[in-house]
C-alpha cells in the first residue's frame, strides 16, 4: 500500500482541493483528513458517518466545592490565572484558561481537585462515493498535538490493509508542526501544493526541509502560478535544487471555486484546471 500525503507551508494554497480532486482519479483508495483543526474535506467529497468515536485528551481540572475549604494555594500556584474566586467566596477553575498542568492538583492539601481526561472531539469512519474516508472534529478551542491526526491516520491505515486497498490519500494540516509531523512520518511520499507568493516560498522551503530531515520522497506543484510566473519560476527552481520533483502546475481558474460551490471535486467538471490537475496525477504514478 502506498500512502501519500498532501500538504502545504501555509493555509489557503489549494491543499484539500487538489487532495479532494486526487481522491476521485484514484482507483481503490482510502482517504483520511487529518487536517482536523480546519477539517473541510467532508464539504466536497460527502461522507455517510458508519462509526463515531469520542477523542478524549489531555486532562482539566475541577474543583469540587464540598470538598474545598477555601484556602487558596491552588490559586497561589497556578500559572495561567486559571483559578477564580467569585463572588460566593468559592473557588472555581476556568476551563478556557487551564493548561491540564496538574499543580493545583498536586498542592491541594484537601485532595479536592479531580483531574479527568478532556473531551476534545470525534473521529468519524464514514462512506464516501470515492471510498471510505477517516475524518475527525475538535471541539470549541480544543487543542491537537497531533494525537488526534496519528488517530485518524492509524484507522484509516487499518481499513486500506484489512479491505486490500493499494492506496491512502491523506490530506494533511499546513505548517511545519506536530500536526504536520503526525501526518507524514512513514509516508510513501508527500506532495507539497504551494502558490508563487514570497511567504509561498518561504514557507515551501520549511516544509521540504522537514521533508528531507523525515528522509520522505516529496513532490512539488504551484497552484494559480499564472498569477506571477517569475516567481511560480524561481519556485520551482529551488524544490528540485533541493531535490524535490516538480510534478506541474494549476492555473488561476474561477471555476474552482464554481465546482466546490456544487460540492464536487475540481476534476468532476470540466473546467481548465481539471486539466492540470489530471496531468499532476499521471506525473504522481501512484
Amino acid at each position: 500500500m502506498k500512502e501519500l500525503v498532501v500538504i502545504s507551508g501555509k493555509g489557503g494554497t489549494g491543499k484539500t482541493s487538489l487532495a479532494a480532486s486526487l481522491v476521485v482519479l484514484a482507483d481503490r483508495v482510502v482517504v483520511a483528513d487529518c487536517d482536523v483543526d480546519a477539517a473541510d474535506l467532508h464539504l466536497v467529497l460527502s461522507p455517510q458517518v458508519k462509526e463515531k468515536n469520542y477523542f478524549r485528551s489531555g486532562r482539566e481540572a475541577i474543583i469540587r466545592e464540598a470538598d474545598c475549604n477555601g484556602c487558596g494555594i491552588c490559586q497561589q500556584h497556578c500559572r495561567f490565572d486559571a483559578v477564580k474566586l467569585n463572588g460566593d467566596e468559592k473557588y472555581t477553575i476556568d476551563p478556557l484558561a487551564c493548561e491540564g498542568c496538574g499543580v493545583c492538583v498536586h498542592f491541594c492539601p484537601e485532595k479536592a481537585i479531580d483531574f479527568p481526561e478532556c473531551l476534545c472531539g470525534e473521529w468519524m469512519v464514514s462512506d464516501t462515493r470515492c471510498g471510505p474516508m477517516v475524518h475527525a472534529r475538535l471541539g470549541a478551542g480544543a487543542e491537537n498535538s497531533g494525537k488526534l491526526v496519528s488517530t485518524v491516520r492509524r484507522e484509516a491505515r487499518s481499513i486500506a490493509q484489512q479491505n486490500d486497498h493499494s492506496l491512502l490519500i491523506v490530506d494533511g494540516p499546513p505548517g511545519i508542526g506536530c500536526p504536520v509531523i503526525a501526518s507524514v512520518t512513514g509516508a510513501s511520499e508527500i506532495l507539497v501544493v504551494t502558490e508563487p507568493s514570497v511567504s509561498g516560498e518561504h514557507d515551501l522551503e520549511r516544509v521540504l526541509g522537514l521533508a528531507r530531515h523525515f528522509g520522505i520522497p516529496a513532490a512539488v506543484c504551484v497552484n494559480k502560478w499564472d498569477i506571477n510566473e517569475e516567481m511560480t519560476e524561481r519556485i520551482e527552481a529551488g524544490a528540485r535544487q533541493v531535490g524535490a520533483q516538480v510534478v506541474g502546475r494549476i492555473r488561476y481558474d474561477p471555476g474552482v471555486t464554481a465546482a466546490q460551490m456544487q460540492g464536487l471535486a475540481v476534476v468532476e467538471t470540466d473546467t481548465p484546471a481539471a486539466e492540470d490537475i489530471r496531468q499532476i496525477w499521471n506525473q504522481l504514478a501512484l
